[in-house]
């Protein structure tokens, strides 16, 4: 039985959703989060589960975790006293960036500061060039001087960050060696290590990141670890990467910059995984939770990756505006828009919504737990698409007068508008700012949207997933079973998976050294192999190869998928056709003559994942019956009208209704509305499909 048992936890900033197998069935919680310790909320949960599934914590075969933590320190400016062992000269490399300014037109516009305070950015005499010579050796006496400074200023994480460490890390580790000896408890992040990359400022800061979590990541781990132990789980424990793979709690303790995206990325296998059930090609998963909505392309079953990312984006979520760390990650478009939001009226008198979040401490005014904003979920509750009775299967009371006396007050009062119209009008904004986040994210990509399918996951989403499509023009939606810990559901598909990446620049010519690229391709291999054979010793593994290319003399490049073998010299005309043909599409043209350059090549292994068996023949459809009726606030009119309730748990496949209606089940509710057509298709998932034009 232990085998078959299997249980997911992903901590967000409002739930704590939990997902446990017992083979084919599932069983699903979903509990407040616990900020100031985590641990206490998911082992809450934990238990609830546990208690609805029958089973003991001797007899969970695996656990797979993902959490916000780190994500949410670096936001919150909650992490460790982090200091910066730099080369001398480059101290304020970190506070320089780019040079440029992300809003052109706004003078007030202030940068992100760096996690590093610059009098603990200290410079260290040493250098080795771009070709990984010595030209001047590491001055080991002024390293050791050092470990006074950071002794007394009682640092207690250090980024190592040296020049060219990219290509040769000794002089990172040489310093490393000599800290350890003389402050053996102080935490040592290596830029070589944690982002062997080109790039100064891109490497430095997520060493910066990385070594700012670490601290937090490990305490909390191990109290974690400690506490299951204790509670006589057995089971090995995975953590979720922002590339949707598993790895180590020791992987995970050493780099957890790696973990910001951890919770999107489960939801974003969930999506593939629904898409290839159902034969969708092509499709943008909606995840909206308690703090955040994310919205992710998907094409021919795979999600888009990416190595780049921005953490605690501070103006008005504009690129440029945060931290940039360079780490595998699952590309997708993340606001500040969830159940939790907080509603607010700017200064031109227009309703804004988030990024501020009342999260789970206070939470929503309807709450009752000290909140007094009015909130998006506030807005639901006073539209009528949440029964404050059955919320979160009614594991947390409601107080629907509250979430009233709120939209009342703000933005009601100060627009002279009714709390419903208000209410309206906090739905209409954070879902039109979804939809913008959407077409902005898509248009970046040279994609369309029109032509998709929307997967709706995450407590929020069910309740704004019609709304949102509506918007974009999308005319199918699937809702999934278990959607309301979507996250968490998709934990369990996820393979152990480890990527490895390295620069080495070369042009895609006939004096290509094809050699030196398969000697570190087999070292890359062995690299990563020796992560993931930790969790899966005796899995089949598959490998994936990519390359970061440009037109020689651009700046920038475009991420090129290739097949993962060695490379011979006639390789060299089909790597650059491959990106030619990704340029093309990504950009609308290509650039004949010009030679093209590879900086980045990066190596990701993973265990082969089964493929779902074909979705069984749509069954026969039936007109459902309704479990009662309730007044929901219509969108276009603004009135409240009488519409029909359907008990999520008594609709069967082939079940049909036509909205406006109500979808109700425990960790969720879905809204149909009047542009819309629902049926339960044979997996048991809510299909909405757009109504024929009349």
């Amino acid at each position: 039985m232990k085998d078959q048992v299997k249980l997911a936890v992903d901590i967000g900033g409002t739930f704590t959703d939990l997902a446990l197998t017992i083979g084919e069935k599932r069983f699903t919680a979903k509990v407040l989060t616990t900020p100031q310790a985590p641990e206490q909320g998911v082992l809450s949960g934990i238990t609830v589960i546990l208690e609805r599934a029958g089973v003991k914590p001797g007899d969970i075969g695996l656990l797979i975790h993902g959490t916000t933590l780190a994500t949410n320190a670096i936001i919150e400016r909650k992490g460790a006293k982090t200091a910066l062992l730099v080369t001398e000269g480059f101290r304020d490399s970190i506070e320089m960036a780019y040079e440029n300014r992300f809003e052109q037109y706004d003078l007030m516009m202030d940068r992100p500061p760096p996690l590093v305070a610059r009098h603990l950015r200290l410079p260290v005499p040493e250098r080795i060039n771009a070709h990984g010579q010595i030209v001047q050796p590491l001055d080991t006496d002024a390293v050791r001087a050092l470990a006074d400074t950071l002794r007394k200023e009682q640092v207690q994480s250090v980024a190592i960050g040296f020049l060219h460490s990219y290509v040769s890390p000794v002089h990172e580790r040489m310093a490393r060696d000599i800290l350890k000896q003389e402050l053996p408890d102080i935490a040592i992040t290596l830029s070589g290590e944690v982002c062997p990359e080109i790039r100064e400022y891109e490497r430095w800061s997520t060493a910066c990141c990385n070594a700012y979590v670490q601290p937090v990541m490990a305490s909390y781990l191990k109290r974690l670890e400690d506490r299951l132990r204790q509670d006589g789980f057995t089971c090995p424990v995975f953590l979720i990467t922002s590339a949707g793979g598993l790895t180590t709690i020791e992987t995970a303790r050493q780099f957890p910059i790696r973990l910001v995206e951890s919770g999107p990325a489960g939801g974003a296998i969930l999506a593939t995984r629904i898409a290839e059930e159902c034969n969708f090609g092509k499709i943008v998963s909606f995840d909206m939770g308690g703090t955040t909505a994310k919205i992710c392309l998907i094409d021919d079953f795979k999600p888009h990756y990416s190595r780049s990312f921005e953490v605690a984006r501070q103006y008005r979520f504009m690129k440029g505006s945060g931290l940039p760390v360079r780490i595998p990650v699952i590309e997708m478009v993340e606001i500040g828009a969830g159940g939790g939001s907080i509603a607010h009226v700017d200064e031109l008198s227009r309703i804004q919504v988030g990024p501020e979040s009342a999260a789970s401490e206070p939470g929503p005014a309807c709450y009752g737990r000290g909140g007094e904003n009015a909130t998006v979920t506030d807005a639901d509750v006073v539209l009528g698409r949440i029964d404050p009775a059955s919320f979160a299967g009614g594991s947390i009371k409601l107080y629907p007068e509250l979430s009233l006396a709120a939209a009342e007050r703000s933005p009601g009062k100060q627009l002279g508008i009714g709390p419903v119209v208000a209410a309206l009008g906090i739905s209409e904004v954070v879902e039109e700012n979804m939809a913008n986040a959407a077409r902005v994210h898509a248009v970046e990509r040279g994609k369309e949207l029109n032509d998709r399918t929307m997967i709706a996951f995450g407590g929020a989403a069910p309740l704004h997933a019609a709304r949102l499509a509506e918007k974009l023009g999308v005319g199918r939606v699937i809702v999934p079973t278990g959607a309301g810990v979507g996250s968490a559901v998709g934990f369990l598909m996820a393979p152990v998976s480890y990527e490895v990446v390295r620069s080495h620049y070369v042009l895609l010519d006939a004096a290509l050294d094809v050699a030196q690229i398969n000697r570190m391709r087999a070292e890359m291999r062995q690299e990563a192999e020796s992560i993931v054979k930790q969790g899966a010793p005796d899995a089949p593994l598959v490998e994936y190869w990519t390359a970061e290319m440009r037109y020689r003399g651009q700046g920038h490049e475009v991420t090129v998928a290739f097949p993962a073998a060695d490379i011979t010299p006639s390789d060299c005309a089909k790597l650059a056709a491959l990106f030619v043909e990704q340029y093309t599409q990504q950009f609308g043209r290509s650039i004949p003559g010009l030679e093209v350059e590879v900086l980045n090549w990066s190596l990701r292994l993973a265990t082969r994942e089964t493929p779902p068996p074909p979705c069984p023949p749509a069954p026969p459809q039936s007109v459902a019956t309704p479990a009662s009726y309730t007044r929901m606030a219509d969108p276009q009119s603004g009135e409240m009208i009488k519409v029909p309730v359907y008990k999520r748990a008594q609709l069967v496949p082939g079940s049909s209704f036509a909205g406006p209606a109500v979808i109700s089940e425990d960790e969720t509710t879905t809204i149909v509305t009047d542009a819309y057509s629902a049926h339960i298709n044979a997996l048991n998932y809510i299909v909405l499909e757009r109504k024929a034009a009349s």
